[in-house]
């Protein structure tokens, strides 16, 4: 009888987990490779505002989507569409900031604002 429960839960868990994986797979957004996926270095400059005047951060973009890999405590959020024009979000604590621009397969470049602060960025593939 043990054996027979065990089995059950085994097979309930495993059509559980399958539900959950098809429902989520239904409900978020699909995203494939992109020709702007990759390594990045991005360098920030302010043109206005009391902010640090220049920052270079990397930054990889999978499926399409900025992913954050080497500055902790700053998240990172936004995308590329397919003719390189990307929106960002960069935000640390209280603080943020948002981007936008466009890629090319090898570089970009654009504008950024947060706070009392604006600025560019410029962008170059690394891999």
């Amino acid at each position: 009888m043990v054996r027979k429960n065990i089995s059950f839960l085994r097979v309930w868990g495993l059509m559980a987990a399958a539900s959950l994986a098809f429902g989520a797979a239904m409900t978020l957004p699909a995203f494939t490779a992109t020709p702007y996926d990759g390594e990045w270095s991005v360098v920030i400059v302010t043109k206005k505002g009391d902010c640090e005047r220049a920052y270079r951060a990397p930054i990889t973009i999978s499926n399409g989507r900025f992913i954050n890999v080497g500055v902790n405590l700053v998240d990172v959020s936004g995308s590329v569409r397919a003719d390189g024009r990307i929106n960002v979000r960069v935000s640390r604590g209280q603080k943020s900031a948002i981007g936008s621009g466009r890629l090319t397969p090898a570089a970009g470049r654009g504008s950024w604002r947060g706070g009392a602060c604006a600025g560019t960025w410029t962008a170059q593939r690394r891999g």
